[in-house]
């Protein structure tokens, strides 16, 4: 923590502050992770998220991509194998596995952390979830090993209030999804702002080398998003900033139990645009039919979830068409529920292979985007990605190689030139670079190419040979 002090901050605890200027740089980083995994379909060594995972053979929970993995995780799941197998051979516990509070509060209390003491729990204020806490304080007793130093109940208590008001969730290699949850003692001193200077991103490091000397570690980074002045403090937001003022203050206040004054709360900055109407030739569409629409949304919004956890994927589609027709005309192209909308259904055709529909609605998402979010926002810069591989999948070369550029940029600053998505930009940016520059020579030869390759077809060239490297551009989509 070279280049942050800790202080007092009025109201809100302790915060951290910047001691020197900082210039889109990492301001720290922070090693080993207190980490616990939600999902068994991701390798717990270096993330990545396949079907076919090889499992410990003691306590059949941790999975692993190969042998590599698995003796690079060993280190981190050698203590806490034997307590899962244990716990699962107890009474009512059989064949299960404790939940990530559990086995995360377990690393917690092993490691003797004294930044936990100085952490809020906020237990007195959780009565809801007394019964739940208690019952996780049960299985706690149950998962602990016998013959490591036993904790008071106030003890396992403090650290279930701190997981569950400090807790970060981290997310798979690739940054899609949350796959488990994480403790980060230096990281819980950082305050939050709705427009904040900086983001905390998961590097996850390269474990799975064959040589060990090419491993780096797994950590945490809290990056800055811009210039950041000697003296200011150092700010992430704890929620996300594309809900409406009023949605961010009930979430901030049920989960973390403070009332956010930011400016951009105080001034309920950007709601307008959030819940806007469309402007046509200079007029803007009644508030009357606004507000219908924007109810209608509220309920189409509800049964899309629905039919998306059902896993009937037509029916998302059919739903957020018929949404979509009846939002455009109305709304404005940066109000949420219409980003929503769009957001999904371009996921789904995506992933139906409808690439076409997907990309037009990824650039609609991203222009709405790019108005609310701050112009180095992380979500921002998986929009654009997912936006420039849905039109380069879509044969929009020019477009998409545009926006790979622009989500590239974006994401240098808020994930770090060594972070596996950056890299993986990185080489898409690289690959689209020589299509489109084969695409202005000879368009004609390019989407022949582009055909006959989704077709799956050898082809004859007639005119000048290509290069080794050019052979493997295209690749056929997954059904």
């Amino acid at each position: 923590m070279e280049n942050v002090e800790v202080f007092d901050s009025p109201g809100k605890g302790r915060g951290l502050r910047a001691t020197k200027e900082l210039l889109q740089e990492t301001c720290f980083s922070q090693n080993p992770l207190l980490l616990q995994f939600l999902s068994e379909k991701i390798c717990h060594s270096c993330f990545r998220r396949q079907e076919k995972l090889q499992r410990c053979g003691q306590c059949k929970f941790a999975h692993y991509c190969d042998r590599t993995c698995q003796i690079a995780g060993w280190k981190e799941h050698k203590v806490e194998c034997g307590a899962i197998k244990a716990f699962g051979n107890i009474g009512d516990n059989i064949g299960k596995t404790p939940n990530e509070n559990i086995r995360l509060g377990s690393i917690v209390s092993d490691t003797q952390l004294t930044t936990i003491d100085d952490l809020e729990d906020h237990i007195s204020e959780c009565q809801d979830d007394l019964k739940d806490l208690k019952v996780d304080i049960h299985n706690f007793l149950d998962y602990w090993p016998r013959y490591s130093k036993q904790h008071r109940v106030d003890d396992i208590s403090h650290i279930f209030g701190v997981i569950n008001c400090n807790g970060f969730t981290v997310s798979d290699q690739r940054g899609l999804n949350a796959v488990g949850v994480g403790l980060f003692p230096n990281l819980c001193l950082v305050n939050h702002d709705c427009w904040p200077n900086c983001t905390v991103v998961l590097n996850h490091g390269n474990q799975s080398a064959v040589n060990t000397m090419y491993h780096s570690q797994m950590r945490i980074e809290l990056r800055a998003l811009g210039k950041i002045e000697v003296g200011e403090e150092v700010t992430v937001s704890y929620v996300d900033f594309l809900n409406v003022t009023e949605d961010r203050q009930k979430q901030l206040k049920m989960q973390y139990f403070f009332d956010c004054t930011c400016e951009h709360c105080k001034g309920h900055i950007k709601d307008d645009l959030k819940m806007g109407g469309k402007v046509v030739d200079g007029i803007k569409v009644p508030d009357e039919l606004v507000n219908e629409v924007t109810e209608y949304s509220r309920e189409m919004l509800q049964k899309m979830e629905k039919a998306r956890l059902d896993g009937n994927y037509h029916e998302v589609i059919k739903i957020c068409r018929e949404c979509i027709e009846k939002q455009e005309p109305v709304l404005a192209d940066t109000h949420i529920y219409l980003l929503r909308m769009w957001s999904t259904a371009s996921e789904v055709l995506a992933y139906l292979q409808f690439i076409d529909e997907a990309a037009d609605y990824t650039r609609k998402m991203v222009d709405g985007y790019s108005k609310i979010y701050h112009p180095h926002n992380a979500s921002l810069g998986m929009a654009t990605m997912r936006a420039g591989v849905a039109h380069w999948q879509a044969g929009k070369i020019e477009v998409g190689h545009g926006m790979i550029c622009k989500a590239y940029s974006i994401l240098q600053i808020t994930h770090g030139p060594t972070h596996p998505i950056t890299k993986d930009l990185e080489a898409m940016r690289m690959q689209t670079e020589m299509e489109l520059r084969m695409f202005k020579q000879n368009e004609m030869i390019y989407q022949s190419m582009r055909e006959a390759a989704l077709k799956n077809q050898p082809m004859t060239m007639n005119n000048e040979p290509l290069a080794e490297s050019v052979k493997n551009l295209f690749r056929r989509p997954k059904k």
